[in-house]
């Protein structure tokens, strides 16, 4: 299942990762130590000032093969894809085709039966920053149902719907608009709601309005590369007597793709670094060419308050979000008025054994 870490405090553990002043070489140093001192297969870490990109590799795509991760090879993204999310709609609401105030009902009425009362009038807003009082996910029963259906290349619109109707029709898991509660489900209905807008699927609308522009070349979704041959990064998670174990792409090695809208994303991590740049850009008010200042604002902006926007959770002077499948993990963190941004990531899912290196090598990376 999807799973998103929150920010843990450094002082957690004693790390000394001696990663701080990047250009210094610490980026490498950084890696080594955090696959060392965690026993992850691959560790990644990219810092990024300006149009300048330094990248620390250590380990292996795929756990006693001893092939080594290369600078281009693609990370599963998890659930920074939501950010990606978000600005699709940005992307669509500045062309006319949907609007950040366009309601559930608007969209999902005539095609979901039996929406509670409580979700109809809520917005591409309510469901962004996780306000809609929509649960985490549906239940396991009906997510290894999906799963079946995208292992056999079903159509995934309509799984969507069937998504859709599943949690719209059950009573909130906390009040909406009140109270932040972590919702996979809200993604999953945003992406069906531009689905029954555009007609087109949210995998065609993403290439389209944010990859293509961006040039975001690697960019694809689900686990990467062949199940044939280790061409990418594997993803690992522990199992029996906790030895971790390589899963080679397809339908146990991901979320089912009726996820999509919430984290099925991978690309190369010079591609998400070119990705935070211009996120990067738009925070300090400068003309991306790709999405107006009001747009900017909006996807970076809390709209009920506290910390967390658009796909984005505000940290102070920061943006952060991390994202996980349970068998990789990727932390993505931007500084806009520094210019910097920083990406550390294992093709493993031990968010626990990982979230308090990550953080405190991005602290240090930050100069924190």
């Amino acid at each position: 299942m999807l799973k998103t870490i929150t920010v843990l405090a450094a002082s957690l553990v004693a790390l000394t990762l001696s990663v701080a002043d990047a250009q210094g070489g610490g980026i490498q140093a950084g890696a080594d130590i955090i696959r060392e001192r965690t026993g992850a297969p691959g560790i990644a870490i990219l810092f990024r000032q300006g149009d300048e990109v330094e990248l620390g590799l250590s380990g292996e795509r795929a756990i006693d093969t001893e092939i080594a991760l290369q600078p281009d090879d693609f990370w599963h993204l998890g659930s920074n894809t939501k950010s990606m999310t978000a600005t699709l709609v940005a992307r669509l609401a500045e062309q006319g085709r949907v609007s950040w105030d366009d309601t559930i009902a608007q969209h999902l009425g005539g095609v979901v039966d039996d929406i509670n009362p409580a979700f109809r009038d809520l917005t591409f807003r309510h469901l962004l920053s996780h306000r809609s009082g929509l649960p985490s996910n549906v239940g396991p029963a009906a997510m290894f149902s999906f799963v079946a259906q995208g292992a056999q290349g079903a159509d995934i619109a309509p799984q969507r719907i069937a998504y859709a109707a599943m949690v719209l029709s059950g009573e909130p898991a906390a009040a909406p608009e009140t109270e932040f509660l972590y919702s996979n489900a809200g993604y999953v209905v945003a992406g069906a709601m531009l689905e029954q807008a555009t007609g087109e699927d949210w995998e065609v609308l993403i290439q389209r309005e944010v990859f293509e522009p961006l040039g975001l070349t690697s960019a694809g979704f689900g686990a990467p590369g062949s199940a044939e041959t280790v061409d990418q990064p594997r993803g690992h998670r522990s199992g029996l007597f906790g030895r971790r174990a390589a899963h080679a792409p397809g339908p146990t090695a991901d979320n089912p793709p009726v996820l999509g809208p919430a984290g099925t994303v991978h690309m190369s991590l010079e591609d998400l670094s070119r990705y935070l740049a211009v996120h990067m850009a738009g925070a300090r008010g400068e003309d991306t060419g790709f999405l107006d200042a009001g747009s900017w604002q909006t996807l970076h902006t809390p709209p009920f308050g506290e910390h967390y926007a658009m796909g984005w959770a505000i940290d102070g002077p920061r943006l952060i979000h991390n994202g996980s499948n349970t068998l990789w993990l990727v932390q993505m963190t931007i500084w806009p008025d520094r210019d910097q941004a920083v990406i550390i990531a294992a093709n493993d899912g031990d968010t626990g054994g990982l979230g308090p290196y990550f953080n405190q090598a991005t602290r240090e990376a930050f100069g924190e």
